[in-house]
């Protein structure tokens, strides 16, 4: 039988204050769904991640990625259906529960959120998001970007290739990190959802991160995955974190970061950090 191991760190890096959140969410029974014989019914989720990473200063973005968090795994547990649909409505949600916010103190006006939301369950990972929060898929020594990149970053990087600008010049624009699309109450432009489940395999691990991870190059990451891989998803969580600290980037960003293992029952290891937690919390198994 399979399991999922994850865990959970975050650093504020140069800022103040942190505007990210990430929570997780499991199935009461998800213990027993783990030592049946078949699988979860109808592609059922055993767990559900959630990340956020907050915009309209300290107290509209860290509002604003505790409110979206919060509301879509509420909404998704109370909805029923197929995970496609409980994760668009639970986003849905999530984005009416920043505009009530925002109509109740309108000093709020401004406030929103990146988030990304991932399913797991017997039929693989299902996931949807909108803006920059990098959803990765690490496999066998490489890493994958799973989700679109809803900031201007993609964009420039199209103008480089084609010549327009200079490489150079499209990864120093200030206006790399600038969103296309949000959480703020208002109709959302750009959303990506998966079209199928995707199947993940033991050893596989996905991790969730707001764009603060980004200072690492992609190839960094994947190094780091690597090295800590076998020592479960603190380790890798706890690494990760410590590599982005490790720079003293000036202008770095909240980062933070979820990491998910999906490993055999029989190897599965006992922990006894939380389940459902803040960002900067710990890990577990389900």
């Amino acid at each position: 039988m399979l399991a999922f191991e994850h865990a959970s760190r975050a650093t504020k890096g140069a800022r103040s204050y942190q505007e990210d959140t990430a929570l997780l969410w499991k199935r009461a029974d998800a213990g027993a769904l783990a030592r049946a014989a078949a699988p979860p019914a109808n592609g059922a989720a055993v767990v559900v991640a959630v990340l956020a990473d907050g915009m309209g200063g300290h107290a509209g973005g860290a509002l604003a990625s505790r409110t979206a968090c919060e509301t879509f795994l509420k909404a998704y547990e109370g909805h029923e259906g197929s995970n496609r649909t409980r994760l668009v409505e639970a986003l849905d949600a999530a984005n009416h529960a920043i505009a009530d916010a925002v109509d109740a103190d309108p000093m709020l006006a401004g406030m929103g959120s990146t988030l990304v939301g991932v399913t797991f369950g017997a039929d693989g990972i299902e996931w949807v998001s909108v803006g920059d929060s990098p959803l990765m898929l690490y496999r066998r020594g490489e890493i994958a970007l799973l989700n679109e990149d809803h900031s201007l970053a993609p964009e420039l990087d199209r103008l480089a290739a084609a010549g327009a600008i200079s490489e150079a010049d499209a990864r120093r624009d200030p206006r790399r990190h600038m969103l296309r699309s949000a959480v703020t109450g208002e109709e959302i432009e750009l959303i990506d959802v998966s079209r199928r489940p995707l199947k993940v395999e033991p050893g596989d691990y996905i991790i969730l991160a707001s764009d603060g991870l980004q200072t690492l190059e992609t190839a960094e990451i994947e190094r780091i995955v690597a090295a800590y891989a076998d020592d479960g998803p603190t380790a890798v969580a706890n690494a990760l974190i410590r590599a982005v600290e490790a720079l003293k980037d000036p202008h770095q960003d909240n980062a933070t970061v979820v990491a998910v293992r999906l490993v055999s029952q029989e190897t599965a290891r006992e922990t006894t950090e939380p389940v459902t937690a803040p960002a900067g919390a710990g890990g577990d198994q389900d």
